[in-house]
């Protein structure tokens, strides 16, 4: 399986980060967080008129590989805020 990160060295935090802003048209994201625990915040006009559940899928998707596997870098997203500008 290939790892997730484009760049050695990139902290898990700009890795994640970086697969959001990837799969959502027009995305900033912040991601904070150490120990396998985030609290992610993204803000996209691609989440206009969709529901939570929905905005939440497409953070989750994005960061998918991330969670993915025994050792996987991402255990729990803590918080997770989607919003549009």
């Amino acid at each position: 399986m290939s790892s997730p990160f484009k760049t050695v060295g990139a902290s898990v935090e700009d890795a994640v980060r970086d697969a959001i802003v990837a799969a959502i048209p027009g995305a900033s994201a912040e991601v904070r967080g150490s120990g396998g625990h985030f609290a992610i915040k993204v803000v996209s006009e691609a989440f206009d008129g969709k529901s939570l559940l929905q905005k939440q899928r497409l953070v989750y998707r994005a960061i998918a590989p991330f969670m993915d596997g025994p050792n996987a870098p991402v255990h729990a997203v803590d918080t997770l805020e989607t919003l549009t500008p």
